[in-house]
């Protein structure tokens, strides 16, 4: 049998006690095994933390790192990609889904293709886990289309640790993931993408209600600060982004 290379699997934890028993159900069901958990707890109440230590007690490799405060998910997830192992490092959101194949597809469909970064398409799933849409992925992003709409979601990424020191989210509350994205298109690195339906984001009444102000800030900064555009061009970004998640359904 094919000996596959560990994975270190991410996930950070914010008051998301309803959904992430199922969410790490749908890594423990994985057809892959070789993988470890690299959890960390980002909520400053602890009164969760029995009821995840309990989740996760079934999973052989894992290690739970505790924030002393809130730090949100950029440092967070900076944080927990300096305990990784594996050769592999993949994430996946607390109130999202995998497939049970994700990781076996996934990790094939790089070791084939010897590329760095991989992504999928994914169903986008309510409270409920009923199926109310999907995004489908059919080419590689350039920087340049990118830049109009992030097509990549969190939980569908995998990347090689070799490209790690490539990889940090910045100080942003909302759309630190797409940064990551650009920094890399703009670095030369290719996104490889899959067709394959691989996982589950999970749109929820909070996530429709979320701070709208908040995203245009942090899209504003995305473009303006870190991507180093001009005033004007980056205030249209915006509203190009902003267009193409009203009429076009992406990740906004």
């Amino acid at each position: 049998m094919k000996k596959y290379p560990l994975i270190s699997i991410v996930t950070t934890y914010f008051n998301k006690k309803k959904y992430i028993a199922k969410t790490l159900n749908s890594i423990f069901v994985q057809t892959y095994k070789n993988y470890e958990i690299v959890f960390i707890y980002d909520d400053k109440n602890y009164s969760d933390l029995k009821f995840i230590k309990g989740a996760l007690s079934k999973f052989k490799k894992k290690s739970i790192i505790l924030n002393n405060k809130n730090l949100g998910v950029s440092k967070s997830r900076n944080i927990a990609l300096r305990h990784c192992k594996g050769k592999y490092i993949a994430f996946i959101d607390a109130d999202d889904l995998w497939r049970k194949n994700k990781l076996l597809k996934q990790i094939e469909f790089m070791e084939k293709k010897n590329t760095n970064f991989s992504f999928t398409s994914y169903d986008v799933i309510d409270a409920c886990d009923k199926i109310i849409g999907n995004r489908k992925i059919n080419k590689d992003p350039t920087y340049k289309s990118l830049l109009k709409k992030n097509t990549i979601g969190l939980s569908t990424v995998i990347f090689n640790k070799k490209i790690l020191s490539d990889i940090n989210f910045p100080n942003l509350k909302t759309q630190e993931d797409f940064a990551v994205w650009l920094n890399l298109l703009n670095k030369g690195y290719k996104l490889s993408h899959m067709s394959a339906t691989l996982s589950s984001w999970r749109l929820t009444k909070d996530s429709l209600s979320s701070n709208t102000l908040q995203k245009i800030k942090d899209a504003f900064k995305l473009y303006y600060i870190y991507q180093k555009k001009n005033l004007i061009l980056s205030i249209f970004s915006v509203i190009v982004l902003g267009y193409n998640k009203l009429f076009k359904q992406t990740n906004f």
